[in-house]
């Protein structure tokens, strides 16, 4: 399975940052409210965050050699792929409100009262939260790259680059 790149990370960010700037602007013309997710999303969020973090450090400690049970591989396989997709919705949480910001700034210039700032920055807080609990747990799921001198004591070959568990 591959790793998270940062670059599409970075461009998923980018490209929703572009998308709710300009989503802001027409509900700003049309009289329409600012369009970020309420303040309960953080809950929901939290909870992603929270399950994606425990499910990481159970296989963490299984790779660091606490094996006292035997860690089902589907587990830490579903564990990958959700630590993957929690950082790609954070960046798209990100992203999307970080456009709104950069659209509410230029009107607190005009008109008086932070308005939908504060929300705004705690959903921006909660998807890089995200973002980073998701590239933590996709490290915990990378075994280590065997020992070149064990391996080659056992006549196998060792691993350049450390495998998914």
């Amino acid at each position: 399975m591959r790793t998270i790149r940062y670059r599409a990370l970075v461009t998923i960010a980018v490209v929703t940052a572009v998308l709710g700037w300009l989503g802001n602007q027409v509900t700003e013309r049309n009289g329409l409210p600012v369009p970020f997710l309420h303040l309960s999303s953080l809950v929901t969020m939290a909870a992603i965050a929270v399950f994606t973090l425990v499910l990481g450090l159970k296989v963490r400690r299984w790779r660091n050699g606490k094996r006292d049970k035997e860690l089902n591989p589907v587990l830490a396989a579903r564990t990958l792929v959700l630590a993957q997709a929690c950082a790609y919705a954070g960046s798209l949480i990100f992203g999307w409100h970080a456009g709104i910001l950069l659209d509410q700034l230029i009107l607190l210039l005009y008109r008086p009262g932070l308005g939908a700032l504060p929300a705004v920055l705690a959903m921006m807080g909660g998807g890089l939260i995200m973002v980073v609990i998701g590239l933590v747990v996709e490290r915990f799921c990378k075994l280590p790259p065997e020992d070149t001198e064990a391996a080659k004591d056992n006549g196998t070959e060792a691993q350049g680059e450390g495998e998914y568990a």
